[in-house]
């Protein structure tokens, strides 16, 4: 009861933020209905373990003392966020408010490369994310690394298989060179969807969301929880099939939806296959490829445009079969579709409007995140301060 009371006042000092004033301590037990005596015990305890932080106020015209002002602290407790994707690495930091105060990106081709080097390499990038978090003040309570494949429930650390890494059946404390400091994997687009549910101004309890970059995830929320699945497989939307006798993938099946609306088809389609990445591929040419299809598209480039549209009917009609079988409120782009969304949503729209006929649909409920690229590393490092907030017990005292 005390853990569940502890998240209750934590939450409501947290979701008030400073406007029009802080709150106090009697302004938190008349919120959350619980006694002065019993708020006052919490925020001592909250104090104590670095999660609020209070100070006093100055008089605003009404009779008695200053008041003292409540709010999440700005230093302590942390989430390190980490990412590998196929052409990056990137680190962040989050305050307990959800404030990222750490940013780093760092390109270069990691598809076909050996996992224990490109590991290293991340653990080398999340140290120095935490030395520039501890210059701040900030300190790390837990680690969450996105990855761009299947992480299978339950502890072990094991990313079962990332395709377009190339990488199948990696245990990350094998590889990662300080075992105090091992990240928890989870798959790109569930820490994507997370990152949308917890952050959006208007967010849904029911939704898919689709991402892309070289490969296409999706994630499922539903009634606020992300879907997993039986064994954590969940989502593998990149590789249903659209086109039964269709291309090759590199999963080892043909016609699936990655090969027709992916990075890599879409820029083949367009002209630009030089500037695209594949396993075992090498390096593409200096640039960013999604922001290079944008800025085609913004100028008219005909192949350009005509292969944004085949590829939003290629997602539509995957996206059709997902509506019909979770009947969700909404559906988000992420990632670089969410960057590419002025070109792809008329053609997935209608698709959707042809194909979702058994139950009501409107346009507007397919929407572009506005995280975009971003959605999954925000998410890492928020998994560790959403949980806290759940448990704030999760903190040492003192």
């Amino acid at each position: 009861m005390r853990r569940r009371n502890l998240s209750v006042v934590l939450g409501a000092v947290a979701a008030h933020g400073s406007l029009p004033r802080p709150l106090s301590r009697a302004d938190v037990a008349g919120r959350v209905g619980l006694t002065r005596a019993a708020v006052s015990s919490l925020v001592d305890e909250l104090i104590g373990r670095g999660a609020l932080t209070e100070a006093e106020t100055s008089p605003d015209g009404r009779v008695g003392r200053p008041g003292r002002a409540l709010s999440v602290t700005d230093e302590g407790p942390a989430g390190l966020g980490l990412e590998i994707g196929v052409n990056h690495l990137g680190a962040c930091v989050v305050d307990l408010r959800g404030e990222p105060r750490v940013w780093r990106r760092v390109d270069g081709v990691n598809a076909g490369r050996p996992a224990g080097r490109v590991l290293a390499e991340a653990a080398a990038l999340a140290a120095e994310a935490q030395a520039e978090a501890a210059g701040l003040g900030l300190r790390v309570e837990g680690r969450v690394l996105a990855v761009p494949g299947v992480v299978p429930n339950g502890p072990g650390g094991l990313v079962e298989r990332a395709p377009n890494l190339g990488w199948h059946g990696v245990r990350l404390a094998d590889h990662w060179p300080d075992p105090d400091t091992v990240p928890e994997p989870e798959n790109e687009a569930n820490l994507g969807a997370l990152a949308e549910h917890w952050t959006a101004e208007q967010a849904v309890d029911t939704f898919v969301h689709v991402s892309a970059e070289t490969g296409i995830g999706a994630a499922l929320v539903i009634d606020g929880r992300l879907f997993r699945g039986a064994r954590g497989f969940a989502g593998e939307l990149g590789h249903i099939p659209i086109r039964p006798d269709g291309v090759e993938c590199a999963c080892g099946a043909r016609g699936c939806l990655e090969q027709y609306a992916g990075e890599a088809a879409v820029l083949r389609e367009a002209g630009l296959a030089q500037y695209g990445g594949a396993a075992g591929a090498g390096a593409a040419p200096a640039g960013d490829p999604i922001a290079l299809l944008a800025e085609r598209a913004a100028a008219g480039h005909a192949p350009t445009l005509a292969a944004l549209d085949r590829a939003g009917q290629a997602l539509g009609l995957a996206l059709a079969s997902a509506v019909e079988l979770i009947d969700p409120d909404g559906l988000v782009l992420g990632g670089a579709y969410a960057e590419l969304a002025d070109w792809l949503l008329p053609s997935v729209r209608a698709e959707l409007a042809a194909r979702v006929t058994v139950r009501p649909w409107a346009p507007e409920a397919l929407r572009p995140s506005a995280l975009g690229r971003r959605g999954p590393l925000l998410g890492a490092a928020l998994t560790t301060v959403r949980r806290i907030m759940a448990d704030p017990t999760l903190l040492p005292v003192g």
